[in-house]
Parts: C-alpha cells; structure tokens; sequence
C-alpha cells in the first residue's frame, strides 16, 4: 500500500480504487439524502462533510436530494431549514431533488413489478404480516395473498392509488423469498397507504413508497455512482441490489452502496425522534437551543462552520459504530476562536471596585488589541475610569500565596490598564463585601512606555469601567444529559439523565462598550472567562450573549479516566504463547529504535520506520499515551511515537482530545520527519 493510500478513508480508498480499475472520473456523482422529518444535527454533519467532501476532491457534483416519502413527519420548515445548515458549512449542491419528484417513476416500476409477478397486494394486519416473517433464526411462511393473480393485484394497487381504501387496509409487497436469512428481503413492503397531504405533492397522492424501494432507485435516476448510508442500512444493501436488478438498463450507471458509521456523541442524543421529543417537552427551546447537538444549535451556540468540519476531518470515517467524546467537538471550536475572536472583557458576578487616587471624573480611552493570536486584528478603544466591576472571585480579603489576583496590601494588574493594591474593603450589613478600595500606581498604565509600565506583578484581573458598561444578559450553557450515552440504558428512559442545571442565565451582567454594536456573526473571547455569541433573543435595550464554550474543558478533571473506554483494547499477547511482557518490551523497543531516528538516513531510515510499524502492531493505546507528553527535544522519540500512533488509528482507534493535541504539536514542530508523519494522520 502506497503512502497515498495510507491517507485515505476506506470510502475514499473504495473510490480511488474505483477510478483505478477504469471507472470514469466524469461519472462520480455523489448525494446527500436526508428525509426532512427534523433538523441536521452533528451526526448528519459527518454525511455532509463526506459527500460533498469527495465532490470537491473528484471536482464532482453533489446532490441534494430530500427523501420526502413519509407526509405524517415531513414539514417545509425542515427542508428550509436542511437547505440552510448545508450551505451555512459552506457547500453548495449542484441539484436538489426530492424523491417526490419521481413517484410517477416510481408508481410505473411498481407496477411493471406486479405484471412480471414479482409484486402483490396483501391485507393482511402488520401483525399478521411481522408473524408471518419469521425470526431471525426461523424461515417466514408464505402469506394467503402471495399468490394472488397478476390482474387481481394490478386492480387493487390501481384503486389503493384511487383512494378507494382506508389507510393501513392493503399494501403493495415485493416478491421474493420468504425463507432467507435477511429478513428484509422476506417480501418487503413497497408502499402503503398514507391519507394525509404531502408538503410538495398536496393530495395528488395517498400511496407513499417504502424507503427502501425509493432510496436506491433515486440514486439510480439521478445516476449517483456511489450511494453512502450509515451503518444500519448495510443489511438493506441485499435488497438495494435487488430491487435495482428489477429495472436496471445496462446502458446506464448502476450505483454502488457502500456503509460507514454514524457519528455518534457523548453527553447528547443523536435520534430526531429523541431530539423532537425534548422539543415537544419543552425540555429546550426548539430545535436551535444552544443544548443542542443540532447544527443550528451550535451554530446560535457560537459554532463555526470551519469548527464543525474540522471536528468531522479529525473524527474520521470509519467501519464500526463508536463514541466521539464531545470534548473533541470543544476543542475544535477552542482552536478555531482563538484564532479568530476578538478580545473583550465583561464581568459576569460583578464588585464595585473604587481606585481612591484616581482623579474624580477622569475618563481614559485605552487601547485594546483585538486578539493577539492575529497580528491583522487591529485594536479597539477601552474606557477607564477610577470606578469599575470585577468579578467578585478574583478578590479575597486574606489568601494564601497560592491566590494570585487582589487582596489586601498586594498587587494585580488591571489588564490592559494600571497597576493596583487593596487597601480596604466596604461591607453590608449581612457581612457581604460591596465595595473593595484601591489605590492605582498611576505610571503603571500599560504601554505607556514608562518604568513602571513594565513593572512585573504575579496577577493579571479583567475589569469594566462602571460609568461607560453596558448590561447584559448571559447564558452559561453545561452538557444536556449527566450520562455519557443517555440512551444506552434498557431499564431507563434517556430523559431521566436531563442535567437541571445545563442553563444557568445570568441577568446582570456588565460588559464593555465595545460589544454594543456587537452582531449575530461576531465572535468574542470574554478574557479569563471564555468564548461568547450574541444570540437572536437580543434587542437593542437588551444585548444576550451565549457562552459558546470554556477556555478549558472543565470536565475533564470531574469524570474518571476510564483506560479501555473509546480506546483500542490491549492486544492479547499471550494467545500466541507470549506474556503481557512482551508488549512492554514492544513500546520500549520502539522508543530504543526512535533515539537513534534523526540520526539516520536512505535504507536504514526506511528500516527503522518499518520496524516500529511492525512493533505498533503489538502495543496498546494505554502504552502509547505517555509518549505524547514527550520532551519536544527529544523528537525521534515522538516521531516513533506518530508512527505507532499512525497503525493504532488505522486498526480503529478513536480519535480522542490527546491525541488531536499531540498530532497538532507534530504539525508544529521544526522537524520536517515529525511534521511529515504528523500531516499522513
């Protein structure tokens, strides 16, 4: 296998491969099917990112096709809303189609089935029908109605499509085999009988078909060479093929239906039918809530478009369904704001700060730079005045010399500004601290170029000026559910781990000038505090900003690290005749190997890097993790260790948190061997 090929995702492999054995680049034509019964979520944005992502690699067209074949579930606001989201990540489709637009086609194939005999109307009950089945280790028994004359059956299906009958009475089967051991192919439904108006097609019909006869048979109108569905619709491949055989033109394209893994989500729910139900509840406030892991969720949340596709790049696509830890989803938005949002200061449990020394009704304009990480960004003009807010935990009477913000007698610097130190402090009658007395040493003022400007003190405390803040309301948004998989849970409900405090508002928050003219598409470091958006709620009297997410993953230090959770199981040495040992002595030769890596070159370069591939097929993820913590001096050490890391991730290995850090600081890094592997993962 190539190193190119190393770097592909088995879908993109199944591609090349493809294009390989002579199959016409000019022919890729891929799609995105979602039904519109709900709005995208996190999950579907591994979908989009796939689909449209080979179409930008093969310069390919995309479709966006809705799977409208249910009227009970199925609304325009869902379609508007789909057609949003896609376009918000920053794809656009080179056709939308509906399956709606081809249930003529679709009614005219049926009935081409029924007068070849490989169709037939049934009454039976759907239980009768689930009964007549079968199990799964049990062969299903031919129904009264199997054999029904081809006449018989085109006249029923032509007064079912009349409206003749009620709904649920009589449904149109595909003929097949009974006794095969994918039930889904024991004659499947093709259509029913629905009496309810379709959000495109009005009452022109009360027939719907079936998903699964709809599905491939689009794909094979709209001529997609590749048709990629989750993992659960690998049993329906049997009868995706089937039902193209019926009515497949050698002349044209045949589609090829290949399975990948949804994306699943700690500390969340993935199911609309979930995701409906909290709305329904009232347990959020619709389907943007910032709670939730739709994409217009996130995106109200303060998300990224650049945030969430990176977040699908570094998840990957793999074979088997898994977990994505959600502090995955933060640290990509982390990365992405830090970046990109612009540096305010606002206070959220505000004290009144008074600097006794400051003249009375003295008002500064200081200098703020916008974000440091930007050299471009430019600055913006912070007002000073000798009275101001700030957060009521940076300030203790008396602390130990582990507490580096304001007390008594020390000094902090007031970011951006001078140089103070407490000297007394104000209190209600309950005890309660409600003004903290300073005095400012007035050449401090930060670059102004003075001694004492570059004076060096241990703390550094974010502030407003009272006279000039504006109020504001702030929602501080906590994980939905306190379990990691919610509904994995036989003998509970998933709404019985909701988290009663995933919203915690704050009403009287004091933020600085600047962010008045604040927008919707703006996005802003609350330094010390965190990443903020302002939400739709806001008015012009009343600015709502949503916390977007931490400057840290908070809850990495509250759950316990469980080794074998989300992470490769050892390899079980001693099956082969060895001993537990024997993987310890595989790491450790690995890293004797890796010393001695910059050192070499050609043959013997190519030597060793073969070897600790070779080796990494033997350690665990739990041997290779203390690696990443590797000195950066030493870095043949932590290309072995990218080497290793690099078959772990190809065996299925989850991406998690460390690991996406450690490859970051690969990519970093001065050394070209380190960075190289670092950019194949």
């Amino acid at each position: 296998m190539t190193e190119e090929s190393t770097s592909l995702n088995f879908i993109e492999q199944i591609i090349a491969d493809d294009l390989a054995a002579g199959f016409s680049p000019d022919k890729l034509r891929f799609r995105f099917p979602p039904e519109p019964n709900g709005y995208l979520h996190i999950g579907h944005a591994a979908s989009i990112c796939l689909n449209f992502g080979l179409g930008e690699q093969h310069n390919a067209p995309v479709n966006l096709r809705f799977d409208d074949t249910n009227p009970s579930k199925e609304e325009q606001e869902y379609v508007d809303a789909i057609k949003h989201d896609i376009q918000w990540l920053g794809f656009q489709w080179a056709a939308e189609c509906y399956s709606s637009d081809y249930f003529q086609q679709l009614y005219d194939w049926a009935v081409q089935l029924i007068k070849e005999n490989k169709a037939y109307v049934d009454n039976q009950s759907s239980e009768a029908m689930a009964a007549q089945k079968g199990t799964p280790t049990t062969p299903g028994v031919a129904g009264p109605n199997r054999d029904r004359s081809v006449a018989e059956n085109l006249d029923l299906f032509e007064r079912m499509k009349a409206g003749e009958f009620e709904q649920g009475s009589y449904a149109l089967r595909a003929k097949i085999d009974m006794s095969s051991p994918n039930m889904l192919m024991r004659d499947p439904i093709l259509y029913r009988i629905v009496k309810k108006a379709h959000h495109r097609t009005g009452n022109d019909w009360c027939i719907y078909p079936m998903y699964d006869w709809t599905h491939g048979e689009s794909d094979y109108i709209e001529q997609i060479s590749h048709s990629l569905c989750t993992l659960e619709f690998k049993m329906h491949r049997e009868l995706y093929d089937w039902f193209l055989d019926q009515i497949y033109d050698p002349a044209k394209l045949r589609p090829k239906q290949r399975e990948f893994a949804r994306r699943n989500l700690s500390y969340t729910v993935m199911s609309k039918r979930k995701l409906l139900e909290l709305v329904q509840n009232n347990t959020v406030k619709g389907w943007d809530d910032p709670r939730m892991p739709t994409i217009s969720g996130l995106r109200r949340r303060g998300y990224t478009p650049n945030s969430i596709r990176k977040f699908s790049d570094l998840s990957g696509i793999s074979k088997r369904d898994s977990v994505t830890d959600v502090s995955l989803l933060e640290y990509c938005i982390r990365e992405d704001l830090n970046k990109t949002a612009t540096r305010v200061m606002g206070v959220l449990d505000p004290v009144k700060l008074v600097i006794t020394n400051y003249p009375t009704g003295k008002t500064e304009i200081l200098t703020a730079e916008n974000n440091p990480e930007d050299p471009n960004s430019g600055t913006h003009d912070l007002p000073f005045s000798g009275e101001l807010y700030i957060e009521r935990e940076d300030f203790k009477e008396e602390a130990g010399n582990k507490f580096f913000r304001l007390t008594l007698g020390n000094e902090v610097r007031l970011k951006s500004a001078y140089i103070i130190k407490g000297e007394s402090v104000l209190k209600d009658a309950d005890g309660n601290i409600t003004e903290i007395h300073c005095t400012a040493d007035l050449d401090s003022r930060s670059g102004s170029g003075t001694e004492a400007s570059t004076r060096k003190v241990k703390g550094t405390i974010h502030w407003v000026s009272i006279q000039h803040a504006i109020k504001a309301e702030v929602r501080e948004y906590d994980r939905l559910f306190l379990d990691e998989a919610p509904d994995s849970h036989e003998d509970k409900n998933f709404m019985e781990f909701v988290n009663p405090d995933s919203l915690k508002v704050i009403k009287e928050a004091y933020l600085e000038l600047y962010l008045k003219e604040a927008t919707l598409d703006d996005k802003f470091q609350f330094q010390r505090l965190g990443y903020f958006t302002l939400d739709k709620d806001s008015a012009s009297d009343k600015l709502v900003f949503n916390k977007t997410v931490g400057l840290r993953d908070s809850w990495a230090k509250q759950k316990p690290v469980a080794a074998s959770q989300n992470s490769q199981p050892a390899k079980q040495a001693n099956q082969g005749g060895g001993q537990p040992q024997g993987q310890r002595s595989a790491i450790n030769e690995i890293q004797k190997i890796a010393k001695k890596y910059t050192n070499l070159s050609g043959d013997k370069l190519a030597a060793a890097r073969a070897s600790i591939a070779k080796l990494a097929e033997e350690v665990s993820y739990e041997e290779l993790e203390p690696l990443f913590q590797t000195a950066a001096k030493k870095v043949g050490t932590r290309i072995g260790a990218m080497i290793t890391l690099g078959v772990l991730l190809n065996k299925g290995q989850e991406r998690n948190s460390e690991i996406e850090a450690f490859i970051s600081a690969g990519l970093a890094d001065g050394n070209e061997e380190l960075v190289k592997e670092s950019e194949k993962l």
